[in-house]
């Protein structure tokens, strides 16, 4: 009786760990956390020095006893010890506002399609450690789907993906559940790397990560512009060892992105390909959904549009849709209930 009266008052959590950003929702408030899953550890002392936005701009400026960690690698939980600090940071800081004298948050979380039972296991014992009285894990593409407010629940095919920062997923969704789906370790964080590559190679110049995501934000697109775009870009020479700067051209970098957006694109297609003719036909009809920041890339839509013969739309504001998903939930238990992962840990007792 008591735990039903006090869970009137906790602030109950639907979270998003994405492997670029943390994204927290509390019911009847909203979103009310949305920063980069960057920790900053003093390795002297073990101690948290900054979480979030103070830590990713630490990124490749902190001395030697200073490390920025990511503890998510592609929404999966690489380093245990410091995930269960930043999920325990972001809980504690929806509680700031005042002392939080009843029950601790129950808290939805969306998790990658590929994901094995040790890995949500990880994901539910960090949770629990950080705070949460019960955790709930759900598909992270099915949260989002939620999220933008598809018919998944209905008995119509709905085709839903995800380009985010570590992961592309792509799903199939009918009746509540994932029909058909695809996963591939090519997003926001790969196609970086392709920036990174291409200015080593082209230009003999090594530019960091982050001035690589500002080209690809800028100048990345997987058609070509209108009218040609430039910007200049920093680096070290290799040659030479010596600071550099050239001009880099939006016709660069779609060269640079264009095997990623090609694998995204074949990803999409080869989905379809295993997918029922029924629901098939619904799709034709209805189209794709993309949610997640990747969908940021000029053009990726219509590329995807025109290469399978299916209009393709971008959510509206898509790199909120799965925190917005596990914060609906929230609020219709017996829909979580209908569509949440068994618990890993109650598997290992009963094992």
């Amino acid at each position: 009786m008591f735990k039903n009266f006090f869970r009137k008052f906790s602030k109950d959590v639907g979270l998003d760990l994405g492997s670029s950003f943390t994204r927290v929702y509390v019911r009847d408030k909203g979103i009310v956390v949305d920063e980069p899953s960057v920790v900053a550890l003093n390795s002297k002392t073990d101690q948290i020095i900054a979480v979030g936005h103070h830590a990713r701009d630490m990124v490749g400026k902190t001395p030697g006893h200073i490390t920025t960690s990511r503890p998510l690698l592609r929404g999966i939980i690489s380093d245990y010890e410091v995930a269960e600090k930043m999920i325990k940071y972001f809980i504690d800081k929806i509680h700031e506002d005042g002392v939080n004298l009843v029950a601790r948050p129950r808290v939805v979380i969306g998790a990658p399609l590929e994901i094995t039972e040790v890995e949500r296991k990880a994901i539910e014992d960090a949770t629990y450690s950080a705070g949460a009285s019960e955790v709930h894990v759900i598909e992270a593409l099915m949260a989002a789907a939620f999220g933008v407010r598809l018919p998944v629940e209905e008995a119509v095919g709905t085709m839903i993906m995800s380009v985010g920062a570590g992961i592309t997923e792509i799903a199939v969704i009918s009746l509540g559940g994932v029909v058909t789906w695809r996963s591939l370790p090519i997003a926001g964080d790969e196609m970086d790397h392709n920036i990174v590559q291409y200015c080593r190679e082209a230009f003999n110049l090594l530019v960091g990560e982050h001035q690589a995501e500002e080209v690809k934000k800028k100048l990345g697109s997987a058609e070509p512009f209108a009218s040609g775009e430039q910007m200049a870009v920093r680096g070290r020479d290799l040659l030479t060892g010596l600071p550099k700067e050239v001009m880099i051209t939006d016709s660069h970098v779609r060269e640079a992105l264009h095997r990623s957006v090609k694998s995204i694109i074949d990803a999409v297609k080869a989905t379809l390909e295993v997918t029922p003719p029924e629901l098939v036909a619904d799709i034709h009809e209805r189209g794709i959904v993309m949610v997640g920041g990747g969908t940021q890339l000029r053009g990726l839509d219509s590329a995807i549009a025109k290469a399978c013969e299916i209009p393709v739309r971008v959510a509206d504001d898509p790199t909120t849709a799965v925190v917005r998903g596990t914060g609906l939930l929230l609020e219709h238990p017996e829909v979580l209930r209908e569509v949440e992962l068994p618990s890993a840990r109650i598997q290992e007792k009963v094992g």
